[in-house]
């Protein structure tokens, strides 16, 4: 049910509000505005009008619509961030684990990359990669920056408003409720995260973001608030963002956007730190528990 109704917010009510609401942002007729929205690497003018498209889709497919479905239980948004301290050492720990396992996650980046299906799955390899190549082409229009204004819409668009939305839907909503199904916390972190990276429809990059989904759930579970799985949500979205612009810019070397993993060497030192920054989040969470309820 939270599915269908994610992707009639996503797919068709959203995106049809925001055109709307982009129009006065675009100079050109309504047919050129939608033959530019569908082709949008040939009209740099479209920029700004796919960002608000791109907004809403989000904000009502995963934030609005959910919230219907959390009304309809009686239940609201808010529950899943109210009354709840955030300490700050703990969300230092969570953005540098974030980081960190980003250099852990491109040895899988490459892999999944490179990944051929058997013969009688051809027709779908080949399905795929042409879905990968279309959100690569939108993807590096949407990053390529031209002013530091782009970026900060950007990090709106991108970080901020799938960070609170995607959680709250994948994480707040499905992961508990697979686990009022299954009894068994893990089976709900990791399928909530295959359903989180299959969603996308980017099978080229289905196990990195299933890696993902499952640090959010963790996140989101040793914790018990939704905010570490929000925050490790922006910050991995916000530093790729950042790291896009300033590669552009010139100021860092390495692009993000590359397929190939990193050195063995800073993969492993990632892997082992970020083992342990999640063992000591664990453990944070476990004493704290234990001291509530001395």
């Amino acid at each position: 049910m939270i599915l269908i109704l994610v992707g009639l917010g996503f797919i068709v009510i959203g995106p049809m509000i925001g055109f709307f609401l982009a129009l006065p942002f675009y100079s050109g007729s309504i047919t050129d505005m939608v033959n530019s929205l569908q082709s949008p690497a040939a009209d740099p003018a479209i920029k700004i009008p796919l960002y608000i498209v791109q907004a809403s889709a989000t904000f009502f497919g995963l934030i609005v619509c959910p919230a219907l479905f959390l009304a309809a239980e009686r239940r609201s948004v808010v529950d899943f961030f109210r009354n709840y301290k955030v300490d700050f050492l703990p969300v230092v720990i969570t953005v540098i684990a974030v980081i960190v396992f980003m250099a852990v996650n491109s040895v899988f980046i490459e892999w999944n990359a490179n990944v051929h299906f058997p013969e009688f799955a051809k027709e779908f390899e080949q399905w795929a990669k042409e879905k990968e190549e279309l959100a690569a082409e939108m993807t590096k229009f949407l990053t390529k920056f031209d002013s530091v204004g782009e970026v900060l819409i950007a990090l709106i668009v991108i970080a901020v408003i799938p960070a609170f939305g995607e959680e709250i839907v994948f994480r707040g909503i499905i992961q508990n409720q697979l686990l009022r199904a299954t009894n068994n916390i893990h089976v709900s972190i990791w399928f909530a995260a295959f359903l989180f990276s299959a969603i996308h429809f980017q099978f080229f990059g289905f196990v990195p973001r299933l890696l993902l989904g499952a640090l959010f759930g963790y996140f989101y579970y040793w914790s018990g608030s939704l905010w570490f799985a929000v925050i490790a949500h922006f910050v991995n979205n916000g530093f790729s963002v950042l790291a896009m612009y300033f590669y552009q810019q010139g100021t860092v070397t390495y692009d993000l956007e590359s397929p190939e993993a990193l050195p063995i060497t800073a993969i492993i030192f990632s892997a082992l730190l970020t083992v342990a920054l999640l063992y000591y989040f664990y453990k944070y969470f476990e004493n704290r528990q234990s001291i509530t309820q001395l």
